[in-house]
């Protein structure tokens, strides 16, 4: 049986195809349009998905949709009577996607798999957006049983929600409701400081280590009721997001000191110290949550998703300080993991399959999406007019490489299938040596196009990786923050930067930590080699790993994005499969196409 999962109307629009209970492709919309976080139908990633599995839209046995937009319609209509006749622009700016589209998801949906002669009429099943992500959670995990934990900003009605899963059933146990949710409490922070909700937030984390905690109290104090078992009420007097098109009102910039931050305006110390805040308060729910479930289930492991859960420094001190014995955390734990856990639910619920653990996961290390062979790769370059050196040999291609990496080279590495989810894992990634000084402030600034306080996260040799960090378990989708060993920093605001004292300053963070990603030559076999020849070239079993793309752009997904962003970029060389390709092989006037003024002014970055 094959099934088709879908998200999308809201952001992270995305497909999964799963065949016989084995996820066999996963991909964004993004990848295929350019668009981040595209929210619109995930017609290039449905098409991928189905040639991936080499069948058409008729092998369909099923579609699963994420969510239940009549649900979310109901709670549209409830908040807006409740909170009339505010709300009023706001409802007449969504009423019309709403009335035309959103409403008639099935027939969206029949019409966009379908020809034009012929829709799908295949069955068209509807999982609640919760009941998505705790699929997404707890099936590809490698636990018989576990607690599932979920929580966002709102999915129909609930925020957060917990269960138990075992063998090919979940049973949610408890939910919370909207307008009362993490997720939203932290985007709010988000937009205040001035950067984009449902993108910034990874901003705010990274920036909240530069802070102090001195708004947290009044955080517990003005903001949110916190009660024992997890559960919690924000004070909607600050609060504008039910009903308008914002996040914060006049009473939350009286509390914290003044208005909003305006977008790319100058971050201070204020900011800092916000962000260092709703972080950590954050972290304290987080914590007082995964108590009561584990009280509630009696479970020794626990299984995570929704957007919350790439809070990766809270997930760290999940690990390292909550009640359970094993944590999983699914890799593209946002919008764009609900398409796979309604495929999961509707393979195992709806169809009563059985449900066989796998000893590592059931996620293929998450390379679920596109992948190009090398005479593709080499039909690129040669359109292209490319020089390029071959390296069929993958000791040669990772050797040569790791020499590179060693000289101080900033490298492009483009191999095999896609990453789902939002981290680039090895195979779209761009790479460096951690061990430079200045690599994370060259690195922002003339390659990834964005602000120099956001930290670069490691991938290391999953056996070596107890050397480095204080880490306690295998970390293969960079989900767990941990410290860096032997790391000291000092320093005040965004001056801390320039006082990591580490072997490896250039992941490690302001405050010792880094977003670590573990790999082994079981999951991803070529990039555990570069690794190794990096260590033997260097004696670090350490790289650099940022995402492959530049500021504002999704991740690249075909050799075309990748020669776009090397082009426009300072990256020194970049690695398509076989083939390494070097700056100092282009033509002068190609070698970069904006000097680091340029992007400083373009984007307001110091």
């Amino acid at each position: 049986m094959n099934i088709l999962g879908l998200s999308c109307f809201y952001h992270d629009a995305a497909a999964c195809l799963v065949q016989d209970g084995q996820i066999v492709a996963a991909a964004q919309e993004e990848r295929f349009t350019r668009i981040k976080h595209d929210a619109s139908f995930p017609t290039h990633a449905a098409a991928y998905c189905l040639r991936e599995g080499g069948i058409t839209v008729a092998d369909l046995g099923a579609v699963a949709f994420y969510d239940k937009p009549f649900l979310t319609f109901e709670r549209l209509l409830e908040t807006y009577l409740a909170f009339a006749p505010r709300g009023l622009a706001s409802f007449i700016k969504a009423m019309p996607v709403w009335l035309k589209k959103k409403l008639w998801t099935p027939d969206v949906i029949a019409r966009e798999l379908g020809t034009d002669k012929e829709p799908f009429d295949g069955p068209i099943l509807f999982t609640e957006h919760h009941e998505s992500h705790a699929a997404s959670a707890f099936f590809p995990s490698p636990f018989e049983r576990a607690a599932v934990l979920t929580a966002d900003g709102v999915g129909e009605w609930a925020t957060t929600s917990f269960g138990v899963g075992e063998g090919n059933r979940i049973r949610l146990l408890g939910e919370q409701h909207f307008p009362h949710s993490l997720g939203l409490l932290y985007s709010a922070f988000t937009y205040f400081c001035g950067f984009r909700v449902n993108s910034g937030e990874y901003k705010l984390m990274g920036l909240a280590p530069y802070g102090e905690p001195r708004y947290a109290a009044a955080i517990r104090r003005e903001l949110i009721d916190l009660k024992p078992d997890g559960s919690f009420r924000l004070n909607m007097d600050y609060f504008t997001y039910p009903v308008r098109l914002t996040m914060t009102g006049r009473r939350f910039a009286e509390l914290f000191d003044g208005p909003r931050r305006e977008p790319e305006g100058p971050i201070t110390q204020r900011e800092m110290d916000l962000a260092r805040s709703v972080q950590m308060v954050t972290e304290e729910v987080m914590l007082t949550l995964a108590r009561h479930v584990h009280r509630e289930t009696g479970e020794t492991n626990l299984c995570l998703a929704g957007g919350v859960a790439l809070n990766c420094v809270a997930n760290g001190r999940l690990l390292r300080e909550g009640p359970f014995e094993h944590l999983w955390i699914q890799p593209a734990a946002g919008d764009a993991g609900g398409a796979l856990g309604a495929a999961l639910a509707a393979w195992h619920e709806w169809a009563d399959k059985p449900r066989t653990p796998q000893p590592s996961d059931a996620m293929q290390g998450s390379y679920l999406g596109l992948s190009f062979s090398p005479d593709e790769i080499a039909a690129v370059l040669e359109r292209e007019g490319i020089p390029y050196e071959q390296l069929d040999d993958e000791d040669a291609l990772t050797q040569r490489t790791a020499a590179l990496l060693a000289e101080g080279y900033t490298i492009g590495w483009f191999q095999g299938r896609m990453e789902f989810g939002p981290r680039a894992l090895g195979h779209r990634s761009i790479l460096a040596d951690p061990r430079g000084r200045d690599v994370q402030r060259t690195v922002n600034l003339k390659i990834k196009f964005r602000e120099s306080f956001r930290p670069f996260a490691p991938s290391i040799l999953a056996e070596r990786a107890a050397e480095v960090f204080d880490l306690g378990a295998e970390s293969p989708y960079m989900l767990l923050v941990a410290p860096v060993r032997d790391a000291v920093t000092g320093g005040e605001g965004l001056d801390r930067r320039r006082h990591i004292n580490s072997p490896v300053p250039a992941v490690t963070h302001v405050d010792g930590s880094a977003r670590v990603q573990t790999v082994t030559a079981e999951r991803n076999p070529l990039f555990h080699r570069l690794l190794r020849a990096f260590e033997a070239e260097t004696g670090c079993p350490v790289l650099v790993n940022t995402s492959f793309n530049v500021r504002g752009e999704p991740i690249v997904g075909t050799p075309d994005d990748a020669l776009r962003v090397f082009r426009r970029t300072h990256l020194d060389a970049l690695v398509l499969g076989p083939y390494l390709v070097t700056k100092s092989m282009l033509p002068e006037a190609e070698r970069t196409a904006f000097s680091p003024e340029e992007i400083a002014a373009e984007y307001g970055l110091d």
